[in-house]
């Protein structure tokens, strides 16, 4: 399909998907919603595609959050389909491949809900985080509330929540909230070099691996053993797999895997 509010650009196995309404600082309306939840499900769908990376056009936001005019004016207009996406195609969207968010500039409520949707996080030195709902009589229910205190300590979660008072990148950094820190103008750039990390492994292994990591998060190891049941059931794919063949042979040969992705 044509896209309106986003861009999309393919480099070999990695898909760049760029939030593109600047003149809004990337907020969110309905049709940027239903286009990042359509590129994300042929991303999903597509076996020659691996890692995608998720940004923000312009030099002065990632996302602002969302298109409140549009709230204003009667508010989102969504289909069940994107409503099952949730906010902006991502929130609540399970993708069995990775995906990182380069973090070009503020983030700010459903800005950050989108960030730390992704698996892995690249942010500018200018990029900040924050939850600022309860300055405007809302909440940040587009995961926001569910995923931060998942991914900081809680304390320091709260506090951000409750205040509604934004972490520079740096303090995101220093509570594992994002991965890097980098130059304004490398964002994009170190995106891309993490992905082409990711990228040269094979696809299988890392496909399972996310599963095993989200899905065993709140299962238990012991009694009953149910994250041992879903780490074997994966493994069990990996290890039948003809990259998990390939592996080995092209270490045996020192040459370079060449990964089928099955």
């Amino acid at each position: 399909m044509e896209y309106e509010t986003i861009l999309v650009d393919r480099q070999e196995r990695i898909l760049i998907i760029t939030l593109n309404r600047p003149d809004k600082l990337n907020s969110v309306n309905s049709r940027l919603w239903m286009e990042v939840g359509t590129a994300l499900k042929e991303f999903s769908e597509n076996p020659e595609l691996w890692v995608a990376i998720l940004t923000g056009a312009g030099d002065r936001a990632f996302c602002a959050g969302a298109d409140l005019k549009e709230i204003a004016s009667g508010g989102f207009s969504v289909t069940d389909e994107m409503r099952d996406l949730g906010f902006a195609g991502i929130v609540r969207n399970h993708i069995p491949k990775p995906i990182i968010a380069a973090v070009n500039g503020f983030a700010l409520g459903g800005g950050t809900e989108i960030a730390i949707s992704c698996d892995l996080v690249v942010a500018s030195e200018k990029a900040t985080f924050g939850l600022p709902e309860v300055k405007r009589g809302l909440i940040a229910g587009a995961g926001g509330l569910l995923r931060l205190p998942r991914q900081i300590p809680v304390k320091v979660a709260m506090k951000a929540i409750l205040t509604g008072n934004s972490l520079s990148a740096e303090e995101a950094k220093q509570w594992g909230l994002i991965n890097e820190v980098v130059p304004h103008d490398q964002v994009l750039p170190a995106a891309i070099k993490l992905a082409e990390e990711i990228a040269s492994n094979a696809p299988v292994a890392v496909n399972a691996s996310k599963e095993i990591v989200y899905r065993g998060l709140d299962a238990n190891l012991s009694f009953p053993p149910e994250a041992w049941a879903i780490n074997d059931r994966y493994t069990a794919t990996v290890f039948s797999s003809d990259d998990a063949k390939e592996g080995p042979r092209a270490f045996a040969e020192k040459r370079k895997p060449n990964w089928a992705g099955k």
